[in-house]
């Protein structure tokens, strides 16, 4: 089955996608690069237009809310991966509750999610 989801990977990957009916996941995550980036658009004559809308937002913060980096950090947390848990927590021990930590956190859970779709003998 061919298909393109759009909207946040971690719902997609939890409403969507079966345990390990993923042969090969192509990874291309955000770097933390404190940037928005924007799809911009060319005028009819070829050159750059003023025309764009925003593409995505390269920047993670510490938030408590509901989908937010500490929901993401207590998820890991409350996870069966035992190894991940005791990772994250260590970093968040060194770095506390700020932007890298954030990253940290929203990454770890996708991964996790990663990990489940993909076949044993998959690849990621």
């Amino acid at each position: 089955m061919n298909a393109l989801y759009y909207g946040d990977n971690l719902k997609v990957l939890r409403d969507s996608i079966a345990d390990e009916s993923v042969d090969l996941i192509y990874l291309d995550p955000p770097f933390n690069s404190n940037a928005n980036y924007n799809i911009l658009f060319k005028a009819p004559t070829g050159e750059r237009s003023q025309a764009q809308i925003e593409a995505f937002e390269d920047t993670w913060h510490w938030t408590t809310d509901e989908g937010g980096a500490a929901d993401a950090f207590d998820q890991v947390l409350k996870s069966e991966h035992s190894e991940a848990a005791i990772m994250l927590r260590a970093m968040h021990s060194a770095l506390g509750e700020n932007d890298m930590m954030a990253y940290l956190s929203m990454m770890a859970v996708r991964l996790i999610e990663l990990h489940r779709v993909l076949k044993a003998k998959g690849s990621i």
